[in-house]
């Protein structure tokens, strides 16, 4: 399994911005956006290995990971 999949990568439409915006809460601040929702999760697919590259390049230990929170679920429970 890549070091990528350890982290929840969300892509969801912005009313203020006017696109989707791809984000991966826990490793890395801002993100990307574009109009096509295939297209963002693309490109944050590739942002992330890219952060992910860039903290083992500075020898710094990666953040915790996010994904296998169950997240989707515990959001349900939130709406």
């Amino acid at each position: 399994m890549k070091d990528s999949a350890r982290y929840a990568k969300i892509v969801e439409w912005s009313n203020e911005d006017g696109c989707y915006v791809g984000s991966c809460p826990g490793l890395m601040f801002g993100g990307c956006h574009g109009d096509d929702e295939v297209s963002v999760f693309q490109d944050l697919c590739q942002v992330v290995d890219e952060v992910i590259d860039l903290y083992r390049h500075d020898g710094k230990p990666l953040p915790a990971p996010t994904a296998g929170q169950d997240l989707a679920n515990r959001l349900q429970n939130v709406a």
